[in-house]
């Protein structure tokens, strides 16, 4: 048994050295361990990555308390309903999905009531993608004076989820557009807005070229 857990550590950290001699080392790694058992996550652990990535509030809330003893930044990368939202801001550092006006005003409440405010993102979906939550570029300004009002919330940056079956001009073309829009709302007087989580797996060497902070990566380093 120990010998099956010495290989996968070291499969695992030839993964993760190999996304990092990739990327520049001001992009933030956020290994996504959502399909993956906490074995596997303190293999990742231990060849330096500190920023774990889960979906579904009440499984990763198992994995938080049995790795306790390390000293990790979990993200909430999916989808976010509201009758989640207050465990999910008792249990996540950053989350990554607020994609409407009414989840941000939920979330500002709950924070205020529960004393804890994790970095949060705005998910923004400029292509079509009917599978996709976010806002539109037109909604997201059009929502700016209501996002103010919030004043708990520590809206640090943007998030998109690229479509499937993009090529790599169209997936520049996205993730470009929100470095854009991120500009844009820097210049409106959002100067928090400084982080950037675009691209997975299969597409993060377009995002970090075009300007990503922030990649979320599974399969290339969890997959068996």
């Amino acid at each position: 048994m120990s010998e099956v857990k010495s290989e996968l550590s070291q499969i695992i950290a030839e993964r993760i050295n190999r996304i990092r001699a990739s990327i520049p080392p001001e992009v933030k790694l956020v290994a996504v361990s959502k399909y993956t058992t906490t074995e596997a996550i303190r293999a990742a652990y231990a060849a330096g990555v500190r920023d774990f990535g889960e979906s579904r509030v009440q499984e990763s809330k198992l994995k938080q308390i049995e790795l306790a003893d390390l000293d990790i930044t979990w993200h909430m990368i999916g989808s976010l309903q509201s009758n989640k939202a207050k465990s999910a801001i008792a249990q996540f550092d950053w989350i990554h999905s607020i994609d409407r006006l009414s989840l941000a005003e939920h979330c500002d409440r709950l924070i205020l009531e529960i004393g804890k405010s994790p970095k949060l993102l705005l998910q923004v979906k400029l292509a079509d993608d009917p599978s996709k939550s976010g806002w539109s570029e037109s909604e997201l300004l059009a929502d700016l004076e209501q996002l103010k009002k919030l004043q708990n919330l520590q809206i640090v940056g943007l998030m998109t989820i690229l479509p499937l079956g993009l090529s790599e001009t169209q997936a520049d073309d996205v993730f470009s557009r929100t470095v854009e829009l991120a500009a844009k709302l820097r210049s409106l007087g959002w100067q928090n807005i400084q982080e950037l989580s675009m691209g997975m797996s299969a597409d993060y060497a377009i995002a970090v070229k075009a300007g990503a902070s922030i990649i979320r990566v599974g399969n290339q380093i969890f997959a068996t």
